[in-house]
């Protein structure tokens, strides 16, 4: 073999090699021809639990509209979502006869919103068959993973939440619903342990924003925030003109607003005792 010869075959694989490209942190050839080195969608149907008949929706279910394919997973996620809400509404219609259609709402919105879907993406490695070109996904899902054990069941609006988890636990079950037949029944059987675990009536929590406009209410205290999300990415807190609270978020406004309201309910209960014994004081 001659030096010339050397070259070329280096040449063949310079070019075999610039073709490839990077899908979701793994390997592709550009022309499809080498198989995907991530992990196989039939590994999903082990962390369902169910086999699908058409595995093209499993597929299109997993496939971000960043991709850039023909289809993506949004038609079956707003599938999701409206079935999602039908069957907590049957399932709470009937374990909590005595609540009023306000604290059912409140109930199911807790159960199916974008942080507590996301979680179930993540405590079930969902998250690691989504096909997509989201470059800083990874990164964001990292952070989310980190950030929520600091919250074992819900942040109420504390974290950033990477909507394209949420996204991913409707759109599969978008399509578990659609393989079986259109069976609400199946999809109950297939989810509700995934889901776990679900917030009841006991541990749902009050969102921080509403709960300080309620406990200053009650105490006839005035609330006042104050926007310096442009300036330093932060909310300042005010109660009856004293500094009680600060929040802090630099990807999103109202998660620092959501942090400032948290901060100042932390702290609300040492300006409540300062009240309350400068009032015995003064009645004594």
């Amino acid at each position: 073999m001659t030096a010339m010869d050397g070259l070329d075959d280096v040449g063949r694989l310079d070019g075999k090699l610039k073709k490839l490209q990077v899908v979701n942190g793994d390997q592709f050839e550009s022309n499809s021809t080498v198989e995907s080195i991530q992990p196989s969608l039939e590994e999903v149907e082990g962390i369902l639990g169910y086999v699908f008949n058409n595995k093209s929706l499993l597929e299109e279910a997993f496939t971000h509209a960043s991709l850039g394919e023909s289809f993506s997973n949004e038609r079956l996620e707003y599938v999701g979502d409206s079935v999602l809400n039908l069957i907590f509404t049957k399932e709470q219609f009937f374990k909590y006869p005595d609540l009023p259609p306000g604290a059912l709402t409140r109930l199911r919105a807790a159960n199916v919103d974008t942080e507590k879907l996301a979680r179930v993406a993540v405590k079930h490695g969902l998250h690691r068959y989504l096909r997509h070109k989201k470059p800083l996904l990874e990164e964001q899902i990292r952070q989310f993973s980190e950030e929520i054990q600091r919250y074992p069941l819900h942040s109420n609006g504390l974290v950033d939440v990477p909507k394209a988890l949420a996204d991913l636990v409707e759109s599969t079950i978008g399509a578990v619903y659609i393989d079986s037949n259109f069976s609400i029944d199946i999809v109950w059987k297939v989810f509700k342990d995934l889901l776990e675990p679900i917030i009841n009536r006991e541990t749902i929590k009050i969102h921080p924003v509403t709960q300080l406009y309620e406990v200053c209410q009650k105490r006839n205290l005035k609330v006042r925030f104050v926007d310096l999300w442009k300036e330093n990415t932060c909310f300042d807190v005010f109660v009856d003109e004293q500094f009680v609270g600060r929040g802090t978020c630099s990807l999103k406004k109202e998660i620092a607003h959501n942090r400032a309201a948290k901060d100042a309910l932390d702290n609300i209960w040492r300006i409540l005792d300062q009240k309350d014994n400068a009032e015995i004081s003064n009645f004594t």
